[in-house]
């Protein structure tokens, strides 16, 4: 089968490998599409965590199963489904256990033809979803829902700000929260991407880049319940200057390294700060079940062929995308 491969730091190729085999337990699973993640973009760059080469990146897919390992429900063959990229969460809800990984590495991704995974991490892909937006869904769905609901715990009518719109993750926390019923705002340096979120139905945008732009947004439409952040970094004390009184401040990134947290301020206005990763199984079942009820559409910014990956990969790498970028690698998609 074709599957892209690293072979060393940024050492990215389309190549011929064998077909994965199910173990028991196990389905395979042809690709009909997968998407990208900064994640990968790390990977390929040496910046992440237990590398090991050669890789088959990817942690986003989905396609249809068309092989069973022994011990597995027929009823499973030719589903369609879309892939759980949080394997081995362990016995607690709270907080992910030592075996925890992430599908892309060391297991074999998604950026392939094929890919074989235990039957636990399916579901079905929901009726109303292209295969684009199914591929778009599973690590940014997870990621945004665990965020946004099972640690923040947002409430229709609270008001929630999601910083860096563009990423898939922001994009889709601020998708979940309109259709939670809350009252959503964006920060990004592009006005651009802040008006693709307003069609969305985020009420209104701040530019970042501005020193004043907390200010502004405090004085213009007032502070926030909820704010979900993956930058950290220079910027993080702003995001405090924000938070209601009371307020919870979720964080599942720090692209822009460690921040400095305004001690005072956090305990005098009695704020919350909440880590988050992924998600466990039930966070993946509720957050499939909702993207289900309320008909989420994930935003597919960009889309490829298995064939120009390299292309993909550049474009996240300069993080022109609105949404995510998705490689197409069955036929028709």
């Amino acid at each position: 089968m074709r599957a892209v491969q690293l072979t060393a730091v940024n050492q990215l190729s389309l190549t011929e490998v064998p077909d994965p085999q199910p173990a028991t337990g196990e389905v395979v699973v042809a690709v009909k599409a997968a998407a990208l993640n900064h994640r990968d973009v790390w990977i390929k760059s040496g910046l992440y965590a237990g590398l090991a080469w050669p890789c088959l990146p990817g942690s986003d897919g989905a396609g249809e199963v068309v092989s069973l390992g022994a011990g597995v429900d027929p009823a499973w063959q030719g589903r369609e489904v879309i892939i759980n990229p949080s394997f081995s969460w362990g016995d607690r809800e709270d907080a992910q256990g030592p075996d925890f990984s992430i599908l892309g590495l060391p297991r074999a991704g998604t950026l392939a033809e094929k890919v074989a995974v235990p039957v636990a991490q399916l579901e079905r892909k929901p009726a109303h979803l292209t295969w684009p937006e199914a591929a778009a869904l599973p690590l940014g769905g997870l990621t945004a829902y665990r965020a946004v609901f099972a640690r923040a715990k947002l409430r229709a009518g609270e008001r929630v700000l999601v910083s860096g719109i563009g990423g898939g993750v922001a994009t889709l926390a601020l998708q979940f929260a309109v259709a939670a019923g809350a009252q959503a705002w964006v920060t990004s340096s592009s006005p651009e991407k802040i008006a693709r979120a307003v069609a969305l139905g985020a009420a209104g945008g701040f530019d970042y880049r501005d020193e004043q732009w907390a200010a502004q947004a405090v004085k213009s439409a007032g502070t926030f319940d909820v704010v979900v952040d993956s930058a950290g970094g220079a910027g993080f004390g702003r995001l405090i200057d924000v938070a209601s009184p009371g307020g919870r401040l979720v964080i599942y990134g720090a692209t822009r390294g460690d921040g400095v947290l305004p001690m005072r301020k956090v305990f005098w206005r009695h704020l919350s700060v909440l880590g988050s990763t992924m998600g466990s199984p039930a966070d993946w079942t509720a957050m499939v079940r909702f993207v289900a009820e309320k008909r989420i559409r994930p935003v597919v910014g960009d889309a490829f062929p298995l064939a120009r990956a390299a292309e993909a990969f550049g474009r996240m790498e300069r993080g022109e995308q609105f949404g995510k970028i998705v490689v197409a690698v069955g036929s028709g998609v």
